[in-house]
């Protein structure tokens, strides 16, 4: 026998995205100003914040098409509907970053033997327009960080941005009091260099969900214990559990269960499954109930 529960629950990314279309369009704005501003004041640094504003709004663009996606119901050729899109757009974002970090370096490294005049002044009011937007578009995303991957990957986005115009904020006050233009291509690196960890994490994070990894914080042990405590449950095996989107956890499980128990196996089910939701907040689990003795029939492959 086998039982579902909560099918219906929706994509933890859509539940957020009135905030994440506010920080794409705020965002576009401000890349548009540190484009200009770098391009009149001739900072990399500037131009560097900007791409990574760029990387901001296409990663909350593409999680929210994505999002788009995973809201259309399953099918018959895609039981799961479009779930997986969010994930797959997380890792496209991680590969962006990694992209606009290495040319940041390429375009420094010109820059050392040859530092340019920078008008630090322009770059400065620039600067802090968008630290003070990053500012609040983090507050707009505090929350759904914790609960979606796409929403934590823009959050870390946005504070990755932040840092960096505090970085060339600092940057632009450095070369106005001691006229260094080098100070503007360490800036850009500096900016480089946040990149690269929070796209190690998104990546990382992603690539779990598609390699079916335990989701995060999920003991089995701690899920075939409390499952085991049900009267009647002789035994547990074939269990696994994996992560189809960001914020839906998925189990599966064989459960062996007393001859008296299985014959009225409808209360039995119900309280597995509302443990695995209690315990756990796996709404989606899918549950055999079998007599004793009917893994050996099963093969090698259950365990």
């Amino acid at each position: 026998m086998s039982g579902g529960h909560g099918h219906g629950q929706g994509s933890a990314t859509a539940r957020f995205r009135g905030r994440m279309v506010f920080v794409v369009c705020v965002t576009s704005v401000v890349f548009v100003g540190q484009i200009i501003g770098g391009i009149l004041a001739n900072s990399l640094a500037l131009i560097s914040d900007a791409l990574h504003s760029a990387t901001d709004v296409t990663g909350v663009a593409m999680a929210l098409i994505a999002s788009h996606f995973a809201a259309k119901p399953a099918s018959q050729t895609r039981t799961f509907g479009y779930y997986r899109l969010e994930i797959l757009a997380a890792v496209a974002n991680a590969v962006l970053l990694f992209g606009i970090a290495i040319w940041v370096f390429s375009q420094a490294w010109e820059r050392f033997f040859d530092p340019p005049e920078v008008a630090s002044s322009t770059v400065l009011v620039v600067a802090l327009i968008g630290l003070a937007v990053n500012a609040v578009s983090m507050l707009m995303l505090a929350k759904g960080q914790k609960e979606s991957l796409n929403v934590r990957g823009a959050y870390l986005e946005v504070m990755g941005d932040m840092l960096g115009s505090v970085a060339v904020v600092v940057a632009a006050l450095g070369i106005t009091f001691t006229g260094w233009g080098i100070i503007d291509p360490i800036a850009s690196v500096v900016v480089a260099v946040m990149i690269l960890p929070r796209a190690w994490s998104l990546l990382r994070e992603a690539i779990d969900v598609l390699l079916e990894a335990t989701p995060k914080g999920m003991d089995l042990s701690e899920v075939r214990r409390h499952m085991l405590e049900q009267k009647g449950v002789v035994d547990v095996h074939d269990l696994h559990a994996w992560t189809l989107t960001s914020g839906l956890p998925v189990v599966s499980v064989h459960v062996v269960v007393e001859e008296v128990r299985l014959r009225d196996s409808g209360p039995l089910l119900d309280a597995l499954q509302e443990c695995l939701v209690g315990d756990f907040d796996v709404e989606h689990s899918t549950i055999q109930l079998e007599p004793v003795g009917h893994s050996a029939h099963e093969g090698a492959g259950h365990a």
